[in-house]
């Protein structure tokens, strides 16, 4: 009985592989082809992506949503949204949404912060959307286009 069970294991094993290699591929039309009138053609919209960086020392992490979200998070408003992480002296959350003043959340649900990159070297502005931060020894300080901002830093956590 174990024979004949591993003989007809064996034998849909090797029917699957070859109906599976011997397929031919399926027939697409020429490049050139038109495509017959009145059947509307697909369009494909790109997938939006969140951007991330971190700063040198670790302590803070940002995440930009841009306007619309991504297939697993859309922001409360429908972004762009940015969110920046502080770690010490104590773990914080400040957000940029599209409109409004910028909020600080001090009882953080979901710390994640930070990933290993890439890094907004000291001295230099990084922007997305309508936000621009500029990294400096002393914290990170960002801002809407509007004048709305918040800053991060050891010595200063505060948002408008």
């Amino acid at each position: 009985m174990r024979l004949f069970a591993v003989g007809v294991v064996a034998f849909l094993s090797f029917s699957t592989l070859a109906l599976a290699g011997g397929a031919p591929a399926p027939r697409m039309p020429p490049p050139d082809a038109q495509q017959p009138q009145g059947i509307p053609q697909a369009t494909v919209s790109p997938v939006a992506e969140q951007e991330a960086f971190v700063m040198p020392s670790g302590n803070i992490g940002c995440i930009y949503t841009p306007a619309g979200g991504t297939p697993t998070y859309q922001p409360a408003d429908g972004g762009p949204e940015l969110a920046c992480d502080i770690i010490a002296p104590r773990y914080v959350r400040a957000t940029l949404g599209r409109a409004g003043a910028a909020t600080i959340n001090r009882e953080v649900g979901d710390p994640s912060c930070c990933s290993a990159g890439p890094v907004l070297d000291y001295g230099v502005t990084w922007s997305g959307g309508p936000f621009s931060c500029i990294s400096e020894r002393t914290g990170l300080s960002c801002r809407r286009e509007d004048g709305h901002a918040f800053v991060l830093s050891r010595a200063n956590i505060s948002a408008n």
